[in-house]
């Protein structure tokens, strides 16, 4: 079993429940406009009877590297690594912290910090990344807004090589009125990685006119599962946004231009679409090593990365 935290803010309504003991995946946000209260995340019904699989929940975490790594094998600075598929999937995939527990080192009535550190905190897989990480995660409320503002630090004494993701589920439709297929999502990403069984080929193309998600893509005509790049931040750090047009309502998130790739992805099991902010692509570290700029990043011993996201629900 796990035990949820929750934050409120100071609206009383704008609230987010976080699990700390399941890698401290945000797994309810929800807040009201106008008359209506607004579900932003979807969860598994059974989330918190520790059964579910990690990662198909509110908001996962997906660190040091997220999505896949082929084969579960790379080479870094002359050396070997091998990351063995996690018991819950085939493949190599989302990292080391998705399905650990966190510590709790901070909290307010509306906001929460999760600190993850590698070799403490999953000290079998240290041996299993170049370096080792420390993650730092608060999440704060606010009227409408859910906010998390990240950390990354190298306490290690040698480079530390890193890419981050979030996964969100977010629930369709946004209102009670209206249906899934009634929403629109729009993103600002003008080309995708080129993919073959999930993992890039390297080579980056337009997308389609299908998926061109620029155009106000609607929802369930087709499936998505792809990762877009070539994004474009507004001033405010929007670059995608969901529309349910009978509710009235819009989902937007923003964040910092850490974050260069979005994965999208629809589940065919579920009514929800998830837009994943990536600070590199699937396989990056792979990649990299080919000589091509897939996003992986580095941090010298003792440096640290700061990067943030928020989700706000707002009259359409």
């Amino acid at each position: 079993m796990h035990t949820p935290l929750s934050i409120t803010a100071a609206d009383g309504v704008t609230q987010a429940t976080i699990v700390p003991s399941l890698g401290f995946t945000c797994i309810e946000f929800q807040t009201q406009v106008g008359e209506q209260l607004v579900r932003v995340l979807d969860s598994e019904p059974d989330i918190l009877g520790g059964q579910c699989r990690p990662g198909r929940s509110g908001i996962p975490i997906l660190f040091p590297f997220p999505n896949r790594i082929r084969d579960g094998k790379f080479e870094y600075q002359g050396h070997s690594y091998q990351v063995p598929p996690p018991p819950w999937f085939p493949q190599t995939i989302h990292g080391f912290c998705v399905d650990r527990p966190w510590r709790v080192v901070g909290q307010t009535a509306e906001s929460l910090t999760g600190e993850f550190l590698l070799s403490r905190d999953a000290p079998e897989r240290h041996a299993q990344w170049p370096a080792d990480a420390r993650l730092t995660v608060t999440y704060t409320v606010r009227e409408r807004v859910l906010r998390a503002d990240i950390v990354v630090t190298n306490p290690d004494q040698v480079p530390l090589p890193w890419g981050l993701g979030t996964h969100p589920y977010f629930r369709l439709p946004l209102g009670t009125a209206g249906s899934a297929r009634q929403c629109r999502i729009h993103a600002l990403a003008g080309k995708q990685w080129l993919l073959d069984q999930c993992f890039p080929t390297g080579a980056r193309v337009d997308a389609p006119a299908e998926k061109d998600l620029r155009r106000g893509w609607a929802y369930g005509s087709c499936h998505l599962d792809d990762v877009y790049t070539d994004l474009t931040l507004a001033s405010d750090g929007e670059c995608h946004r969901i529309a349910d047009p009978a509710a009235g309502l819009t989902m937007i998130q923003r964040h910092s231009s850490d974050f260069r790739e979005l994965v999208v992805f629809t589940p065919k099991d579920r009514s929800v679409i998830c837009l994943e902010p990536y600070t590199c692509t699937t396989d990056a570290v792979n990649l990299q090593a080919q000589g091509l700029d897939a996003g992986l990043r580095e941090l010298q011993p003792g440096e640290s990365a700061s990067l943030w996201f928020e989700i706000e629900v707002a009259s359409l």
